[in-house]
């Protein structure tokens, strides 16, 4: 059976959530960040999940409405304050990626924090994607290794990416199915769930069983089996 160790999610649906309900789309964003540390929670309870990614801000999310950039940016610090408590109760090690250097000082001190605090954990490996693109991340990984002489090689530019771990899961909340720009050099051969189910609705119970669906899943990765 397969090991779902590495578990990337989009976490899609938040506004349209709120939409639904006739509330404003911060409302969205509010209760998605609970389901964010319940999920968190439940994969590291889970022995076989070594790392979990969600995607919370991507380069194109300055898109949107200068209100609602500037609400998430406080609701993101928020989250990492109470977030540092539940990743020590649960032996979580927290890291982001993205590049954090556009946001605001106190912002990146905070999520400094949490990966400083959390360093020593020796558990779940929770990846935050803040600022990020994956076209973005490629980008900045292969000018990090102009210097270098020679040819570059698959082994270099997998080391200087910011998440280097291969995707096993990748799962799509909302309906929408695409990847949004996401650990497009790492899901080169993770297996794709999409469900319409809106962020804020997701539950530990849904994740469970598209895990014991991916376990059941023939991955083969360009070969024959």
């Amino acid at each position: 059976m397969n090991k779902a160790k590495h578990i990337a999610i989009i976490m899609d649906g938040n506004g349209r959530w709120a939409k639904q309900r006739g509330k404003k789309r911060v409302r969205g964003h509010e209760v998605g960040v609970k389901v964010a540390k319940e999920v968190v929670t439940y994969c590291a309870n889970n022995e076989n999940v070594e790392r979990l990614t969600l995607y919370a801000f991507s380069t194109e999310n300055w898109k949107r409405p200068r209100l609602e950039v500037d609400f998430l940016m406080k609701l993101l610090e928020k989250y990492l304050k109470e977030e540092l408590q539940v990743c020590l109760e649960n032996n979580v090690k927290f890291e982001a990626i993205g590049d954090i250097s556009i946001f605001s000082k106190s912002l990146q001190e905070a999520i400094l924090r949490v990966e400083e605090e959390t360093a020593k954990c020796d558990g779940l490996v929770q990846s935050l994607a803040l600022n990020y693109g994956a076209q973005d991340e490629i980008l900045r990984a292969v000018n990090s290794l102009k210097k270098d002489a020679g040819n570059i090689t698959f082994e270099m530019l997998n080391n200087a990416l910011d998440s280097k771990q291969n995707v096993d899961l990748l799962i799509r909340t909302g309906g929408d199915k695409r990847l949004s720009n996401f650990l497009l050099w790492q899901s080169a051969y993770a297996e794709l769930f999409f469900t319409d189910t809106l962020w804020p609705d997701f539950t530990c119970k849904e994740l469970e069983k598209i895990i014991q669906k991916f376990k059941k899943v023939e991955r083969r990765f360009g070969g024959l089996k």
